[in-house]
């Protein structure tokens, strides 16, 4: 095949080295050369500027560093546990339930990783069904670890009482 060639293989090894030298272009060396213009456009407004308190972009920077350090803290701060009972009492009221019970703040609930809050809503059985499966689905709440159903009776009578729920919730700081 190669004897009725009517290039000379001097010429393939051009080719291919032309054809190397491209890929290697493309796989490397373009996105060298648009950081290397980049580079030298920042150098140049920095010149222009000739001030160091001039910083392009400074706020925005500085509002997105901010976020996300409040992000990485936001389970730290004195109100992240009122803020989630009172978003998790918003949610049980749209369900019709009530939260009647939210017991005092224990340490003993409190891990590194998690707090535990043990809270108890009252109701019909399916808005209470139903109201479950909405806290299990909300991102950012937390995940309930245990779940009570007990119905509540008063002392003096034989009638079924309403249905209670207590639910321990893992709230992952």
């Amino acid at each position: 095949m190669w004897k009725y060639w009517p290039f000379r293989k001097d010429y393939l090894v051009y080719i291919g080295g032309v054809l190397l030298l491209l890929i290697c272009y493309e796989l490397a060396f373009s996105r060298t050369m648009a950081d290397w213009h980049h580079y030298k456009e920042l150098n140049r407004e920095l010149a222009a500027g000739n001030d160091l308190s001039y910083q392009p972009g400074y706020m925005t920077r500085k509002s997105r560093n901010l976020e996300q350090t409040l992000s990485l803290y936001r389970s730290d701060t004195a109100l992240f546990r009122s803020n989630t009972i009172s978003v998790i009492a918003s949610l049980a009221e749209k369900q019709h339930v009530r939260l009647t019970g939210v017991p005092a703040d224990a340490d003993i609930f409190h891990t590194d990783r998690a707090m535990l809050q043990k809270l108890r809503f009252t109701g019909d059985f399916f808005s209470l069904n139903r109201f479950l499966y909405q806290l299990e689905s909300t991102p950012g709440i937390g995940v309930p670890r245990s779940l009570v159903y007990r119905a509540e009776r008063k002392q003096a009578s034989s009638v079924p009482g309403t249905p209670v729920l207590e639910v321990l919730l893992e709230i992952s700081r």
